[in-house]
């Protein structure tokens, strides 16, 4: 009788586990397709504002609109940091993730279309 209810535990233990296995191995590829379709949207963003020529000048005005609060009207630095010299410490592409993400608190994050942020980015190359 030991051999038929270990044989019945063992399957059960079996089923269990590919279960949890099945469960698992599915909430990993929803997370990874998440994060693989949420990548791919910013880094199509920041390909199309990376193609662009901004305008300092464009960039200039965008600053002052959203940006004076926190980094200064000459970009010295506040509540946020100074940002001559940013384009040294950062790349564009980490640069654009910083304002539309808000990466480091209490920075807020800024829906901004392409042709602006590469304007913004203009204007922080220029700040050097």
């Amino acid at each position: 009788m030991s051999t038929s209810s270990s044989s019945a535990a063992e399957r059960d233990f079996k089923r269990e586990f590919l279960k949890n296995f099945f469960i698992v191995f599915f909430v990993l590829l929803i997370c990874f397709s998440i994060f693989f379709l949420n990548h791919h949207g910013n880094n199509k963003y920041i390909i199309e504002t990376l193609e662009l020529n901004g305008s300092a000048e464009e960039g200039d005005a965008i600053f002052k609109i959203n940006c004076v609060g926190c980094h200064g009207i000459t970009a010295r630095g506040l509540v946020g940091p100074d940002l001559h010299s940013i384009t040294k410490r950062l790349n564009d592409k980490e640069i654009i993730k910083q304002v539309t993400g808000g990466l480091t608190p209490p920075m807020p994050s800024f829906e901004i279309d392409p042709v602006n942020m590469s304007n913004l980015l203009e204007y922080l190359h220029s700040l050097e």
